[in-house]
């Protein structure tokens, strides 16, 4: 690792836990949260999120093919309309610079969410690609991480 941000500036740590806990204390489906995560992570080239919400989802109770088939949600019939609307705006806040957030996408993700729950849900975006960055950049090592999930319903 390069620099072990955390220990360095803590007070980065405890703003990003901070919209961790938002995103984490909103209505949204903590299992579609997962897959968005693990969605921007994969673009981000980003091991260490990826081994996370990989382990994060699978210990919420996730289904371990639908993990492997998020790179590929829009071929894949296994996800729903809404889950494929918080899809498809993650890669477009991702990939803010190249596209902008497209009314489209914007609008397909707004018929699925409530105002808050499209917030929440930004704030889950914008918040992994932060992450996302420190562990890039800092070079953050994998292979270590235990999730500390439990098991929930689809319901929530």
């Amino acid at each position: 690792m390069r620099v072990d941000y955390s220990a360095v500036l803590p007070e980065a740590l405890s703003a990003m836990l901070g919209l961790e806990r938002v995103v984490h204390d909103s209505s949204l489906d903590p299992f579609t949260v997962e897959l968005v995560k693990l969605r921007a992570s994969q673009i981000n080239g980003c091991a260490r999120c990826v081994e996370m919400h990989t382990k994060d989802a699978r210990a919420l109770g996730e289904d371990q093919e639908r993990l492997d088939l998020v790179a590929v949600w829009r071929e894949a019939e296994c996800f729903t309309a809404s889950e494929r609307a918080a899809l498809r705006w993650c890669e477009a806040l991702t990939n803010l610079p190249a596209n902008g957030a497209p009314d489209d996408a914007y609008e397909e993700v707004a018929g699925h969410y409530e105002a808050d729950e499209l917030v929440a849900l930004t704030i889950a975006i914008a918040a992994i690609n932060g992450w996302n960055r420190l562990n890039v950049a800092f070079q953050s090592p994998t292979g270590g991480y235990v999730s500390p999930r439990k098991p929930l319903d689809r319901a929530g």
